[in-house]
């Protein structure tokens, strides 16, 4: 395991966004739209996309008539979101394991950004700062991959090539979790990156939510919102108050 945390620098690369340049912002907004219908939030409510990335759902959020902010620990990725901002969206940089400053209408979390660190207490604290920044009766949306789908289909190696960079991958489930190790040549120069999220399965994300003192409303299995199938489901996504 690396000493130093591996989000800290990879996420802030433009190496990061390259390799992840195709993720389907239909998919985001279908997701955003059905969970905001599903939730019945009224349009007054100020929604905290935690961590927010380049902003691509906060952004979205905020054009169907939301009050949004987006908070990420990348700063580039901020300074890059922040050309979005209007009076009812604003951007910053925290780190979820910081109390938030604010309360929020609904807390969401997502694309499986969670679970990163190697002693669960950090994650537990994450989970608590967010359960303290809800207003009462907040709804907390969990996003998560599905742990054992993961497992029964993953892909060990893999090589792709965005914008003429070929990256390498590597893929491992190993004392608990979901590594993907990423190397290609950029810029003259050899890169090499590790990913990893813990294997939390349905059971354990239960665990932790009760454990904090939210009260779990609904599970579903994808972005339409069907019921989660924890051998065929393509995510794990929780509602909690």
């Amino acid at each position: 395991m690396q000493k130093k945390d591996w989000f800290t620098d990879w996420f802030n690369t433009p190496y990061y966004h390259i390799l992840y340049k195709d993720r389907n912002d239909d998919d985001a907004k279908v997701f955003m739209k059905n969970i905001t219908q599903f939730l019945e939030l009224p349009k007054a409510s100020h929604i905290l996309d935690l961590p927010c990335g380049k902003g691509r759902h906060s952004v979205y959020l905020n054009s169907l008539g939301y009050k949004v902010t987006g908070a990420d620990l990348a700063e580039n990725s901020i300074i890059y979101a922040k050309q979005f901002e209007n009076n009812s969206l604003k951007f910053k940089t925290h780190d979820m394991r910081n109390p938030l400053n604010n309360k929020y209408d609904a807390i969401f979390n997502l694309f499986t950004s969670f679970g990163y660190f190697i002693d669960d207490n950090e994650d537990i604290k994450i989970l608590e700062n967010i359960k303290k920044g809800l207003k009462k009766n907040g709804f907390f949306v969990f996003d998560f991959l599905n742990a054992m789908k993961v497992k029964s289909e993953l892909v060990e190696k893999e090589n792709k090539t965005i914008d003429q960079i070929t990256f390498n991958l590597t893929r491992e489930i190993t004392h608990n979790f979901i590594i993907k190790k990423i190397s290609f040549v950029a810029d003259g120069q050899n890169h090499s990156f590790t990913e990893q999220v813990k294997y939390l399965d349905i059971d354990k994300v239960k665990m932790y939510l009760e454990k904090v003192g939210f009260t779990i409303c609904n599970i579903f299995g994808n972005y339409t919102l069907n019921s989660f199938d924890k051998n065929k489901s393509d995510r794990l996504i929780v509602i909690a108050r």
